[in-house]
């Protein structure tokens, strides 16, 4: 089955929107001996608009959902078990997270020791995670993928349109009732709409005729134009908002964005495929595609080196975020950033090289492993959400318990049971052949 490569340049371009939109919009400081991380959008006001374009995580979640509704279809074609397809897709995304997890907590305890301050630390190691946010999304949707493709193939595309009313229902008690709490169900009603989406594109309901994928992009900027002018949500797509925000949790407003998006997205791609037949473009897509998630874990590091580095020694000034000198070493600043995180993930890519033969499962699979996997998976679930609030040394020390929770979700997942000697990769499409976490992210 040939590879989709219009959902492998997606991913490509995606992690370069999430990479520059982070460095732009984290605006990092160095002063009076404090690190400290301002949101540029609070002092740039038609900036907010901007994030239109940085905003891509729909298109990780399209594409996901592409991914894994392959992969299940293949791995029940060898009839292979929900716990193997969850384990296997989670532990791809979890080995170079926990490689990541480690570096960054040994980083920690090295400022410690070298007398850097606790609140320097924190706002350090809380910069270095808000990226993991995404994982404990992701990795619920995988846990849901065989139910929710098996709702889908039965009702089609009224599982989305039911899960986007009860994202909009959500809202409405968030901001009606007040009931904040149920607020964070819609990071699996909002994502898993997009994420539904994506089986959608992969079986085709989404793209034929052509002018369906038109028809979702219409649909979602006219609901995006009403909610905008008539409701309480904000013009940008990252942030918060006074009232309303559209990304902690994710609104309905969002999900209108993802819907434009994604349509467009679609609706470009016989364009785009052929373009990557016919171009070198394809020899750049299959050399970055392998990056993407060494990219998205590592990509604030080189932030915090060149504001220690530059900042701290006074040799790059600070300009007042949106004065015409803050815009002007705007290049300088990405510049530096892309000069170290390019040799950065060079080198953390070829250190993760054996981690292709570690295995995904260890020990003897039994009745229990699914429990066991459940465990795993709440457990890493909610210790990496954790982590993407709190950082890696709320208070300026690492937080033991955390990570705790999350050396035990790994094991236990791991533990799950080893795979049978003959499977391999080749038993799934090779959409999804290329590589451990860079085909989830």
């Amino acid at each position: 089955m040939e590879r989709n490569r219009y959902a492998d340049l997606l991913r490509v371009a995606a992690i370069g929107g999430v990479v520059y939109g982070h460095w732009l919009l984290v605006d990092v400081t160095y002063r009076h001996g404090r690190l400290s991380g301002l949101d540029a959008l609070n002092y740039v006001g038609w900036g907010r608009w901007v994030t239109w374009l940085f905003q891509v995580m729909p298109v990780f979640f399209l594409v996901g959902g592409y991914v894994d509704a392959l992969s299940w279809t293949a791995h029940r074609g060898q009839g292979e078990s929900w716990t193997r397809f969850v384990r296997d897709r989670a532990m791809r995304l979890l080995w170079p997270t926990a490689v990541y997890v480690v570096v960054m907590v040994v980083a920690v305890m090295v400022a410690r020791a070298a007398g850097a301050g606790p609140a320097e630390i924190a706002e350090a190691g809380w910069l270095v995670a808000l990226q993991l946010w995404f994982l404990p999304v992701y990795l619920t949707l995988i846990a849901l993928t065989p139910p929710l493709l098996a709702a889908y193939r039965r009702w089609g595309l009224a599982v989305p349109v039911v899960m986007a009313a009860g994202a909009a229902a959500v809202d409405a008690a968030v901001l009606g009732a007040q009931v904040r709490l149920i607020g964070y169900a819609n990071y699996l009603l909002v994502w898993g709409s997009v994420y539904v989406w994506g089986f959608a594109w992969q079986d085709g309901r989404l793209t034929r005729p052509r002018w369906r994928p038109w028809a979702l992009a219409a649909g979602g900027v006219a609901a995006l134009a009403g909610l905008l002018a008539w409701g309480p949500f904000p013009v940008d797509m990252i942030g918060a908002g006074e009232r309303a925000g559209n990304t902690s949790p994710p609104s309905v407003a969002l999900l209108a964005y993802a819907a434009a998006q994604s349509g467009l997205v679609l609706a470009a791609e016989p364009v785009m495929s052929r373009l990557l037949r016919r171009s070198g473009l394809w020899r750049w897509v299959t050399r970055l595609n392998p990056a993407v998630m060494t990219v998205y874990l590592w990509h604030m590091v080189p932030v915090i080196i060149i504001a220690v580095a530059f900042y701290r020694t006074g040799l790059m000034p600070q300009p007042a975020i949106g004065i015409g000198q803050w815009w002007e070493l705007r290049p300088a600043w990405f510049a530096l950033l892309t000069l170290v995180l390019v040799p950065l993930v060079i080198a953390v890519l070829r250190a993760e090289r054996p981690m292709v033969r570690l295995p995904a499962g260890a020990g003897r699979a039994g009745s229990w492993s699914p429990a066991l996997l459940i465990i795993g998976l709440a457990a890493s679930v909610t210790s990496l959400a954790r982590l993407a609030v709190g950082g890696f040394a709320p208070a300026g020390r690492p937080p033991v318990l955390v990570l705790a929770a999350f050396a035990v979700g790994l094991a236990c997942i791991l533990l799950t049971g080893r795979a049978p000697p003959q499977a391999s990769q080749s038993a799934v499409p090779r959409q999804t052949a290329r590589g451990g976490p860079r085909a989830a992210a």
